[in-house]
């Protein structure tokens, strides 16, 4: 039943986001349906917070590559969070002053971020949280080229290489923990094993930093925090707002993943990944305030705000103790 519950979580708004453009909805009915997806994702979320924690295998693509979901603490959050802001941003993108253009494409990009999003909330393993995060940047890259204007088409490719970008960083650390880690599905406190990773302290040290800062990219955080100001101010406000809101914090998700469910706190604390990912967290704070406190434009100062906000998530997570965890 929870199995079933959470794969439609998942997969219905990005079958209907597939689906709407072929449908052809007059606005009206096209609002309806798009409501009512996102009210019914909103409940279900909810209701799904209910039930225990479970985990299930969907399928193996081989003996370590697997594709599973995980019912947890963690995924009660974040898919609370995010499908409840999607659910009145939509609803506000209903009557949006200046009408976005190529509405049914919208729609069906803003859908299909929802679902992917969703995806890597119930995420049970590394695997399956990589792919639905570069599902998330393929899916959402389109909403910021919604105007199709020049400045537009440059702010979403520089989303688009910025995350891909980061991805392939996050992705070097997933083969190292998988080939010397004997990483398979989430595990509270982590799940390295010592055996494994004997004699291989220092390159694991160094991919997991490398990684974070992958992940970090979606999240704002310094060096990869330039899409951020240059995507939301051509973006309409819709798509700024999760993108603000709630896709930026999928960054913050993958490094809670890998840091407290795979690696485990006790691998980093008091080494040097622990003090670099201190120091860029609290550069990224202070440079997004300044930078936030000099802008004149709103929306690129409400960007530098959301690099600024989310890396206090980021520095609270990389003191590594329970209390800054929660």
């Amino acid at each position: 039943m929870i199995e079933i519950l959470m794969l439609t979580a998942v997969l219905l708004p990005m079958l209907l986001g597939a689906a709407l453009p072929l449908l052809r909805l007059g606005r009206r009915a096209r609002e309806l349906t798009v409501g009512g997806v996102l009210l019914a994702e909103a409940l279900l979320c909810t209701y799904l917070c209910t039930l225990p924690d479970e985990s299930f295998l969907l399928f193996s693509m081989t003996e370590q590559l697997r594709i599973s979901f995980r019912l947890d603490g963690v995924s009660r959050l974040f898919s609370l969070v995010a499908a409840w802001g999607w659910l009145p941003v939509g609803i506000y993108a209903f009557v949006y002053p200046r009408h976005l253009p190529q509405e049914d494409s919208f729609y069906c990009f803003y859908l299909l971020s929802l679902g992917a999003v969703l995806g890597m909330d119930y995420a049970g393993n590394l695997v399956t949280l990589y792919l639905c995060f570069e599902l998330v940047t393929l899916a959402s890259m389109p909403l910021v080229l919604q105007e199709h204007t020049a400045e537009s088409v440059c702010a979403a490719l520089k989303y688009l290489f910025y995350s891909i970008g980061g991805a392939f960083l996050a992705l070097c650390g997933i083969f190292f923990l998988y080939a010397y880690c004997g990483l398979e599905d989430f595990v509270p406190g982590g799940a390295m094993d010592p055996a494994l990773t004997a004699g291989r302290e220092k390159i694991l040290r160094i991919v997991v930093f490398l990684a974070v800062v992958g992940f970090g990219a979606k999240a704002g955080l310094y060096p990869l925090h330039g899409w951020l100001p240059t995507a939301h101010p051509v973006a309409p406000a819709p798509a700024s707002a999760v993108l603000s809101a709630i896709i930026a914090k999928a960054g913050v998700l993958a490094i809670v993943r890998m840091i407290f469910f795979c690696v485990g706190t006790d691998f980093l604390a008091g080494t040097w990944v622990q003090q670099a990912w201190l120091s860029l967290s609290l550069l990224t704070v202070f440079m997004g305030s300044m930078m936030a406190y000099r802008e004149n434009v709103l929306k690129k100062r409400l960007a530098y705000s959301t690099v600024s906000q989310v890396s206090y998530v980021l520095f609270g997570l990389s003191c590594l103790t329970a209390d800054a965890f929660c």
